[in-house]
């Protein structure tokens, strides 16, 4: 029955294309999904660092992660070669402006600030914010952290960032720009914990024994997590938009989540 339905949702994709392309395309700009179709490649814009959801093997050089298969998906829905783009959380807006990417796809947060530059898809999944600190340093829980001389590491541009340096009233914030990482700065000693969402507590468990994961007695930082493209492009993001329902429904969304431990993450 799934396969009949998936097979009906690329039929639906396709129609939808079909439909929509002689009216808008009377217009000057060629919409992205034309782009793509075209030349049956798909640019994403991915932060390789970004585990279970965008993560580059060092040992092995292969990327894996829940959008790393969603855009695969995304991908076949076209017919189109995904190619991979390395970005980050300070850069993707550019990235896309530049056109080096079609769609940035490493569970961004929507913000008020980044909407001012892009366009998001409807939300895939929700994110809220956790801490690590190392067993035997100053954080041992999650009220040890607002203190003064208290340093914590958040990523660069990350929704984390804007939201912690407003709730944090006594410790310092530390901005970590790649290739430095916030985890190599808390093994190193030289912030007391990091802010992070929940696949990054999974990696730093993973990876190191000290690791300490610091959950807060309420969701903190409660934020919507969806697909960023350019703005001025409404059929390209009605079809991104599209594509997120049809995974849904057709169960490839939440059984992709639930092989990298997300399931309990995925928007309703």
């Amino acid at each position: 029955m799934k396969k009949i339905f998936r097979l009906g949702s690329a039929a639906l994709l396709a129609t939808a294309l079909a439909g929509v392309m002689p009216a808008v395309y009377a217009d000057s700009v060629e919409s992205k999904l034309v782009q793509i179709t075209k030349a049956k490649k798909l640019p994403v814009c991915i932060y390789p660092l970004y585990y279970a959801i965008s993560f580059r093997d060092t040992q092995t050089n292969t990327l894996s992660g829940m959008d790393i298969e969603m855009a695969k998906e995304l991908g076949k829905s076209l017919g189109a070669e995904v190619e991979f783009v390395e970005s980050g959380f300070g850069t993707f807006i550019a990235d896309l402006q530049s056109k080096k990417c079609a769609i940035g796809m490493f569970a961004l947060g929507v913000t008020a600030q980044r909407a001012q530059a892009v366009e998001f898809s409807k939300p895939y999944m929700l994110a809220s914010i956790y801490g690590v600190s190392r067993q035997g340093g100053k954080i041992q829980e999650w009220a040890d952290l607002d203190k003064p001389g208290i340093k914590v590491a958040v990523m660069m541009g990350s929704y984390i960032e804007t939201f912690m340096k407003g709730y944090l009233k006594n410790a310092t914030v530390v901005a970590i720009q790649p290739p430095a990482t916030r985890e190599s700065e808390l093994a190193a000693g030289r912030v007391d914990a990091i802010l992070v969402d929940y696949p990054s507590v999974l990696r730093v468990k993973q990876e190191f024994d000290w690791a300490v994961a610091l959950t807060p007695p309420e969701r903190l930082g409660a934020t919507p997590v969806a697909y960023a493209v350019s703005p001025g492009d409404q059929v390209w993001l009605n079809y991104v938009n599209t594509f997120i329902d049809i995974t849904k429904l057709d169960g490839r969304l939440g059984a992709i989540a639930k092989k990298y431990q997300l399931d309990g993450s995925v928007a309703p």
